[in-house]
């Protein structure tokens, strides 16, 4: 852990900015926030900035109902001069999911693999935890930053969020923390929460997610349709997880600059391995075993490519014929471990 009295003994300025991931999920946005309440407990003033949107679903929700302060790069970018430090949470720099903000990048706080390594002041860097929400929230207790019940929930729904309520990539860190914040949450509000995730627009990225599935030795590929908000491919990604007959989940959209990503895996597959080595020269993208995102950009002359449905349909059979063949080595390698245990 880092020694958060040092580490502010050496941080230059009185304001520093959190930035989370582009398109914050819930996990994102109380990590900053939880962050936000440690250094304002330790005399520091700080700005929760982040790149994309923020409009609708949990992460909507969440911000509106707890009053997060939390703002849109465009909205304050002439602030953020090549001075001023910042403190990355749920993210780390160089990731396809974060934009590099001017300043100097200090301190990282996160949970997902290391796949670029970037030197930091201080940074926390937990691959085995569900949630950067426990690595906060560890912070704060050990700490003693007292902790109002707002701060409590949005920790709390982070963690029920990123580890699919406590089923999904949990470390006992995250069971701790879980239950140590549980008698401190309002917990009218996360019902609440948990039943402000979807608007009436939303059904219809389902919609085009279902009537487009298809299965390919339990790998689910499925197109959530024109321009689908980030946090809900991801959302559908969870969802389609349910089928019976789903190991692996590869969802997309086709956005205005590219073909965005979400892939689920019940841990047979390494999720952010297969997204790295499968966009490997097209794209970019990472995660842990079971969750990850990636990002495909045009390459072409042709104007407007996402209107261009030839275009656009020949990216994603080879998306798709690149995952097929990444996954299928994975079963490959299982089937000729297997033929070595029978034979030995």
């Amino acid at each position: 852990m880092i020694d958060i009295d040092e580490m502010i003994e050496n941080i230059k300025q009185k304001h520093v900015y959190i930035q989370t991931h582009n398109f914050p999920d819930p996990d994102a946005i109380a990590s900053a926030y939880g962050l936000q309440h440690l250094l304002a407990g330790k005399g520091m003033k700080s700005t929760i900035v982040y790149k994309g949107k923020v409009d609708h679903g949990s992460s909507n929700a969440m911000v509106q109902k707890l009053n997060i302060p939390i703002v849109e790069f465009n909205d304050i970018k002439e602030q953020m001069t090549e001075d001023v430090e910042i403190f990355l949470v749920d993210s780390q720099k160089g990731n396809a999911n974060i934009i590099d903000m001017p300043g100097d990048e200090v301190v990282c706080f996160d949970h997902h693999p290391t796949f670029e390594v970037v030197e930091y002041k201080y940074s926390d860097i937990r691959p085995s935890v569900g949630a950067c929400s426990s690595i906060i929230a560890e912070y704060l207790f050990k700490y003693h930053i007292e902790l109002n019940v707002n701060v409590a929930t949005a920790l709390l729904y982070g963690i029920k969020i990123d580890t699919a309520n406590l089923t999904r990539g949990v470390s006992q860190l995250d069971l701790d923390i879980f239950y140590k914040l549980f008698d401190k949450v309002d917990k009218q509000m996360l019902a609440d929460l948990d039943n402000s995730v979807l608007s009436y627009q939303d059904l219809k990225a389902y919609v085009s997610a279902i009537n487009s599935i298809q299965t390919v030795d339990r790998t689910t590929y499925a197109n959530t349709g024109r321009n689908c908000p980030e946090p809900l491919i991801a959302s559908i990604s969870d969802f389609i997880m349910m089928l019976d007959t789903t190991d692996n989940t590869v969802v997309y959209s086709i956005k205005d600059d590219g073909i965005k990503i979400s892939v689920r895996s019940t841990g047979r597959i390494d999720a952010g391995h297969i997204v790295n080595a499968a966009l490997q020269g097209i794209g970019s993208g990472g995660g842990h075993e079971h969750m990850a995102g990636g990002f495909v950009p045009y390459k072409t002359a042709i104007e407007k490519p996402y209107e261009n449905e030839t275009y656009i349909q020949k990216m994603i059979d080879d998306i798709e014929r690149r995952f097929e063949l990444e996954i299928g080595k994975v079963w490959n390698n299982e089937k000729e471990k297997e033929k070595e245990k029978i034979q030995n």
